[in-house]
């Protein structure tokens, strides 16, 4: 008896559900994920075992770099516009809006505040290649203080954290915690990177 061949077709794959799939994840974190801001100047942290995570939204960053220069930034577009028109009124300073919106959309800055309308006036790329001198810190122009603090009365939920260099001199970032105790802040965190933990 002679024996039916059975003919061989190869599987097909419906790949359809899989780009779908496919599109649908690209879609929803091109829509959830926030670019990061470009920051003024680029600090390389030292590394500690603390698992303590820094809050996403109301943040005062005052970062530090090798150089002891420091930089000031907090996030939220409003507190930025609220926070500059407080400046501007204690230290007599007109501001246009369209500074004001700059402003609002800058990461951190380090200029004095009379360098700062120069300093919003200049276009985005030439922002990025300035070299900032930092906000001062001395105990004749503590404005890095002022700003903390009209930072706080914007905003009084805000969290301070200080990010230095891990080359940054010691009497810098000293100073810089005295001011914050100065303006009655107590309490702040120490942005570092993570250290791995050694296995046992």
């Amino acid at each position: 008896m002679p024996k039916v061949k059975v003919k061989r077709t190869a599987p097909s794959l419906d790949m359809t559900p899989m780009v779908d799939l496919f599109f649908l994840l690209v879609t929803f974190f091109m829509l959830t994920a926030t670019a990061r801001p470009d920051e003024a100047v680029i600090v390389d942290t030292p590394s500690s075992a603390s698992e303590i995570k820094i809050p996403d939204t109301n943040v005062i960053t005052i970062t530090v770099d090798k150089d002891d220069r420091v930089f000031f930034g907090v996030d939220g577009q409003h507190t930025k516009e609220v926070l500059l028109d407080r400046i501007a009124k204690n230290y007599n300073i007109g501001f246009t809006e369209e500074e004001r919106k700059t402003f609002s959309l800058l990461s951190n800055f380090g200029v004095p505040i009379n360098q700062l309308k120069g300093y919003l006036a200049m276009e985005s790329n030439d922002r990025k290649e300035v070299n900032q001198p930092g906000i001062p810190i001395d105990s004749t122009r503590n404005e890095l203080g002022d700003w903390v603090l009209q930072t706080r009365l914007t905003n009084p939920q805000v969290v301070i954290a200080i990010k230095g260099d891990q080359d940054v001199s010691y009497p810098t970032v000293k100073r810089v915690m005295d001011i914050l105790q100065e303006k009655k802040v107590d309490r702040f965190n120490l942005i570092t990177d993570m250290e791995m933990k050694p296995t046992n």
